[in-house]
C-alpha cells in the first residue's frame, strides 16, 4: 500500500506533503493494509459511508458495482476533496487502486 501510494504520488509530481487525508470506503474500514498506510504517513484515514459514495460520479469502469457501489477509490478520493477534481484517476499499482483528487 505505501508503495502505492508513493507511485502515484510519483506520477502526480507530487509528495504526502501535499496529501489531506487518506480515504476509502467505509467496507474497507478493517483492512490492515489502509490503517498501516495512513500511520505510516501520519495521515488521517477516513473512511466514507456508502451513501456518499455512490452520489459520487465515478469517471472510471469499476469492480465495486458487485457490492452496490460506484466505485471506491475515485468516489471516496472525490467526497474528501475540496474542489471535486481528479488530478490522478484511478491506477492500479499490484493490487492497490489509488485515485488522487484536489
Amino acid at each position: 500500500m505505501v508503495e502505492a501510494i508513493n507511485a502515484a504520488l510519483l506520477e502526480l509530481g507530487a509528495s504526502i506533503e501535499d496529501v489531506n487525508y487518506l480515504a476509502s470506503a467505509i467496507i474497507k474500514e478493517n483492512e490492515k493494509g489502509i490503517i498501516d498506510a495512513a500511520a505510516v504517513f501520519g495521515k488521517e484515514m477516513r473512511f466514507v459511508p456508502h451513501e456518499i459514495i455512490n452520489s459520487m460520479q465515478a469517471p472510471t469502469p469499476s469492480k465495486a458495482k458487485a457490492l452496490g457501489l460506484n466505485g471506491v477509490c475515485e468516489p471516496a478520493a472525490l467526497a474528501l476533496s475540496e474542489e471535486k477534481k481528479l488530478l490522478l484517476k484511478k491506477r492500479i499499482y499490484g493490487n492497490v487502486t489509488i485515485a488522487i483528487a484536489r
